[in-house]
């Protein structure tokens, strides 16, 4: 059973390698033709050449270095058309002939696949994806634009030395016989999936247009000759010595590289590169949706990069991940490494016993193949961004991208979209709100408890305290909303709080713009608070520098605080202790009968019960630092703190983090709900400094109850009135926080 599948696996991939080859190899010997036709006719064999040993070099070492399984890599159309571009800006200056020109083409090819290597190498996959698609749209448009441009005139079969302009507007000089191979061969692959679904549309069209040269030629003998005729690729010489040459020239022009040969190359090079990987990733990205798979796009990158080194080396084309001959290759069973492996052996036959073939193909039909490849790359669904105001910018981009492109270069275009791209990365920064939440100081408190007196009290100086959660980046885009959406709340506020937790980085405007911020408030007496600096500065690690720092001559009225909660939590100590309220100081213990629990039972007549509460709990002290009770230990006690605070902690994450859920100080009692329901107990508790306390235990609680029922029903009716005000006022807050 396993020989079997096994068996089918193998057939699977062998049917998927052969169609594969079928799609790749005419498509790989137009590009290779369009991209040295700049360099005369003569070229065009050797252009013919270096698209199939391109095919050969890429199918046999991509596939089993790749990181996609399924992927089809081959001589693509943007390899093309930066070539066949770099190639005609050359020949126009002059400045070198043919054959150096070669040369030139050749060390651009070499470093692409080293910078593809290195994007690898560094991880650049990942980035290479958050390449705004409107960039990479105009990219893609703008070589489907080049390639039609100059496939029109092969088409048309024009002189070398004439334009597509002048070729227009002189019918004579255009060729019957081409333009009639090229239509058929155009109109071939349009209807191949509706009249041959087992053929690869390439290969019919390519077919049906060398059938109808052929058949012209019954008319006109001239076109049957080989020799000396322009509307053929002419004779490929395939022989060992021919390809060893060819092998030893690049190697030897690779060793003669200068420095500032490097320079001129680089920039073609990298503009090559780009658009190989965000070609390949395309596919990559198409390929995962079809088959449920997931590519390593680091290691794509690299394979593809040694794939081109080798197929450079070797004289043939550079190429990528292609979409038509990888989506031929699944749909014929190819399921593995091996289909892309078999492709390239499948081609390299060709090459060896079926070569004198390639010859004879029409360069009009070639032409036709490139159209319709052109026509299918360029993004028509681009114009209807036009439809809407806010994708118009959008649009604009890739117009801008594809009009450089033919008025200029691709290098060029490169330089603009990139340009283009941190403009739309600066127009999605400015529309995204720098403030993720505001709230004004009643919407947000500290985790200390605070009484219901001390609680009104901060509710009626609730405008006086205004929390900003600040997100994504501070810098010179963002900084004016910042500043107009906080003008009104400068004027009046005495404490403007900065929770910077969420945000990335802090540009030197960002910085002078807090410093401005600093100092107006510092003018009226008022605070500027900045919290959470770590991650702003280090990415979550130890801060590099004090986070006063990054606000241009502070005052003193800056505070930093490392929580949000700390930062509240000192806001309104300074609010309570600012108001005209006499408050008791904290120096001595509470005695049972002024916790703000019991207040008011002497009022009710109820003596007794406080002064038999003061019989039945127990005084202790704890040490700051130590240890009340663990989440999980048994207990029913209720604990009435005299002096001191004590912080109630969850600890998370198995016990390696903690996460504060409140502080109580002198006058609280936590423990409420062990002393209710006698469960386990659900969070830790811990003495934040020197703390007196009384410990009431519902054991002893219910045992005295028992003599006087009426003291634990008033006991439990307070009990639950402080509980239900804390449930309010959490739900208060949330209410807030949701709105905000």
């Amino acid at each position: 059973m396993v020989g079997m599948q096994k068996k089918a696996a193998w057939i699977g991939d062998a049917w998927g390698g052969l169609a594969a080859m079928l799609v790749a190899l005419p498509s790989a010997i137009a590009y290779g033709v369009a991209a040295m036709a700049p360099l005369g006719a003569s070229s065009l064999p050797l252009g013919a050449m270096a698209g199939v040993m391109g095919v050969i070099a890429l199918g046999l070492t991509t596939p089993g270095l790749g990181g996609a399984a399924r992927l089809i890599t081959a001589p693509c159309a943007p390899a093309a058309a930066v070539l066949s571009a770099l190639a005609t800006e050359r020949i126009a200056s002059g400045a070198q002939s043919p054959g150096e020109i070669l040369i030139f083409l050749t060390m651009v090819a070499l470093i692409a696949s080293l910078l593809q290597m290195l994007y690898g190498a560094l991880g650049g996959g990942r980035i290479i994806k958050f390449i705004p698609y409107p960039v990479v749209a105009g990219y893609l448009s703008a070589v489907g634009l080049l390639i039609f441009l100059s496939q029109v005139p092969k088409w048309l079969g024009l002189p070398q030395n004439v334009s597509l302009a002048q070729g227009l507007t002189h019918p004579e000089l255009w060729q019957g016989t081409g333009i009639l191979t090229g239509l058929v061969t155009i109109l071939g692959m349009i209807a191949a999936p509706r009249i041959i679904r087992g053929l690869p549309a390439p290969v019919f069209g390519l077919l049906l247009g060398m059938g109808c040269y052929f058949l012209s030629g019954f008319k006109h003998p001239e076109l049957l000759r080989l020799t000396d005729n322009p509307l053929l690729v002419g004779a490929i010489q395939v022989d060992l010595s021919t390809l060893s040459h060819g092998f030893s020239g690049r190697w030897q022009a690779l060793g003669q590289l200068r420095l500032q040969d490097l320079f001129s190359l680089l920039v073609p090079a990298l503009t090559l590169s780009a658009l190989l990987s965000v070609d390949t990733l395309k596919t990559c990205v198409v390929v995962d949706a079809m088959t449920r798979s997931r590519h390593n796009s680091n290691r794509e990158l690299m394979a593809q990069g040694v794939g081109n080194l080798v197929s450079s080396l070797v004289g043939g084309m550079p190429g990528a991940g292609t979409m038509g001959a990888t989506l031929v290759s699944i749909n014929s069973g190819g399921h593995s490494r091996l289909a892309g492996i078999l492709e390239g052996f499948f081609s390299l036959l060709v090459l060896l016993f079926f070569s004198s073939l390639l010859g004879w193909v029409p360069i009009s039909a070639l032409a036709g193949i490139l159209i319709v490849v052109a026509w299918r790359m360029v993004d028509w669904h681009t114009f209807t961004l036009l439809r809407r105001n806010e994708t118009f910018l959008d649009f604009f981009v890739v117009a801008t991208v594809v009009v450089v492109a033919v008025v200029f270069n691709l290098i060029v275009a490169a330089g603009a979209g990139m340009a283009l791209a941190v403009v739309l990365f600066l127009r999605d920064q400015v529309k995204t709100s720098v403030i993720r939440r505001k709230l004004y100081g009643g919407q947000y408190s500290s985790k200390h408890q605070r009484f219901p007196e001390e609680r009104r009290i901060l509710e009626e100086n609730q405008h006086l305290v205004v929390i900003c959660e600040l997100q994504g980046n501070l810098f010179f885009g963002t900084t004016d909303q910042l500043f107009s959406r906080l003008e009104s709340e400068l004027r009046v506020c005495r404490f403007l709080i900065f929770d910077m937790s969420r945000v990335q980085t802090v540009d030197f405007t960002a910085m002078h713009m807090l410093g401005q911020m600093d100092a107006m408030l510092s003018e009226k007496g008022a605070h500027l608070i900045l919290t959470e600096p770590s991650r702003v500065l280090s990415g979550g690690r130890k801060p590099i520098i004090p986070l006063e720092q990054l606000v241009l001559r502070p005052t003193q009225h800056l505070q930093t605080f490392s929580t949000l909660d700390e930062a509240i939590e000192w806001v309104e100590d300074r609010i309570l202790a600012g108001d005209t309220l006499e408050r008791a100081a904290e120096e001595w213990p509470l005695p049972i009968h002024e916790f703000p629990l019991f207040l008011g039972l002497e009022e009710e007549g109820k003596e007794g019960v406080l002064a038999l509460l003061g019989k039945v709990v127990e005084e202790r002290s704890f040490k700051a630092g130590e240890t009340l009770f663990k989440r999980g230990d048994p207990g029913d006690e209720m604990v009435f703190i005299r002096k001191g605070g004590i912080r109630i902690v969850l600890p998370i994450h198995g016990g390696n983090k903690e996460h504060t859920l409140a502080i109580f100080g002198r006058g609280g009692f936590l423990g409420d709900m062990a002393f209710i329901d006698q469960a386990p107990r659900s969070s830790n508790a811990v003495a934040i400094m020197d703390t007196d306390v009384f410990i009431l235990s519902r054991r002893i609680f219910d045992q005295v109850s028992a003599d006087d029922p009426e003291m634990a029903k008033n006991i439990f009716i307070r009990l639950c009135k402080v509980l239900t005000l804390r449930l309010r006022f959490a739900d208060a807050e949330i209410i807030a926080l949701k709105e905000a």
